[in-house]
C-alpha cells in the first residue's frame, strides 16, 4: 500500500450541509443538543443515515449523541458505507492521510488499513469510488463534534458478501473500536409505502438478520448487513434509536426517502 500526503477533499460541503466551518459546527451541536437519546457508554456501533441534514440530521444526531460516550476513550472508528457511483467488487480502501471537512481534518488509521488490504480480496486499494461518493463524508462532521480527534478506517462496500467482510473485521476489531455504518433506506415512494416497507428492514435489522437485510430496500444495506453480522458475532444487541421519512422535513408525502438510527452494543 502506497502511503502519500494527499488528503481526500470534501465534495459535498455546501450541499448536503455547510460549507463555512462556524455555521456547520453551531448545526451540528445544534442537532446533539436536541437529541432524545443520551450518550450511551454500551453503545459500540451505530447505523446513521448519509443524506442532506436539513432531512436526515436529526435521525443522525440520535446515533451520534449515543456514541459520544465515547469522547476521550475511543480508539479509532471503522466507517462502512455504500458506493453510489463506481461498480466494483469487494470493500474499497485507499490512503488518504487525511480526510477534510469545513471542521479541519481527520486522521486515517493506515496501519489498520495494511492489515485488512494483507488479506487481499475482498479489500482492494482502489481510489475511483473515494472521490465523489458522500456516504462516508457526511458522517463525519457528527464525528468531529461528538468524538473529535478520533481516527477513521473508511471502508466503501461494491458488491461483496457482507458476512465474509464481517468475519475478517472480527479479527481486526479491538475494544476501544466503534463501528458507523452508512444507509438510507426505501426510496421515493409514497409516505406510507415507505413507512411500510422500512417498517419490515427495521424489523430484519432488530433481529440481527444479516442475510435478510442484504437484500433490503436500502442503498446501504450490504455495509449495514456486515455491521449486523458483526453485532451478531460479538453479542451486540440492536436498539431503535429514530426512524422519519423525508416527509417530516420537507412536507412532501409522495416521494420520500426513509432515515433510521439504530445503536448496536452488548449493554
Amino acid at each position: 500500500m502506497g502511503v502519500g500526503p494527499r488528503v481526500r477533499v470534501e465534495r459535498v460541503a455546501g450541499y448536503f450541509y455547510p460549507k463555512d466551518g462556524e455555521v456547520l459546527r453551531r448545526e451540528v451541536e445544534g442537532l446533539l443538543r436536541a437529541a432524545k437519546t443520551p450518550p450511551l457508554p454500551g453503545v459500540r456501533g451505530i447505523l446513521s443515515p448519509h443524506a442532506g441534514y436539513f432531512c436526515s440530521g436529526k435521525v443522525a444526531a440520535e446515533g451520534f449523541q449515543a456514541l459520544s460516550a465515547w469522547r476521550g476513550r475511543a480508539g479509532r472508528a471503522l466507517l462502512l458505507g455504500p458506493s453510489h457511483f463506481v461498480p466494483f467488487l469487494g470493500v474499497a480502501f485507499y490512503p488518504y492521510r487525511a480526510w477534510r471537512t469545513p471542521l479541519g481534518e481527520v486522521a486515517v488509521d493506515l496501519e489498520g488499513a495494511r492489515r485488512l488490504l494483507g488479506r487481499s480480496f475482498p479489500f482492494l486499494e482502489l481510489e475511483e469510488p473515494f472521490l465523489e461518493e458522500h456516504s462516508l463524508e457526511v458522517l463525519l462532521p457528527f464525528l468531529q463534534v461528538a468524538l473529535p480527534g478520533v481516527p477513521i478506517l473508511p471502508l466503501l462496500f461494491g458488491e461483496v458478501d457482507p458476512l465474509g467482510v464481517a468475519e475478517a473485521l472480527l479479527e481486526e476489531l479491538f475494544p476501544t473500536d466503534l463501528v458507523v455504518a452508512s444507509s438510507d433506506l426505501s426510496h421515493y415512494h409514497p409516505d406510507p409505502v415507505a413507512r411500510e416497507r422500512d417498517r419490515r428492514t427495521l424489523e430484519a435489522a432488530l433481529s440481527l438478520e444479516a442475510e435478510a437485510l442484504s437484500g433490503a430496500e436500502a442503498c446501504g444495506r450490504l455495509p449495514w448487513a456486515g455491521l449486523t453480522a458483526l453485532a451478531r458475532g460479538l453479542g451486540w444487541k440492536p436498539r431503535l434509536l429514530a426512524y422519519a421519512t423525508s416527509a417530516e422535513a420537507s412536507g412532501d408525502r409522495g416521494r420520500v426517502v426513509g432515515y433510521t438510527a439504530v445503536a448496536y452494543g452488548p449493554g
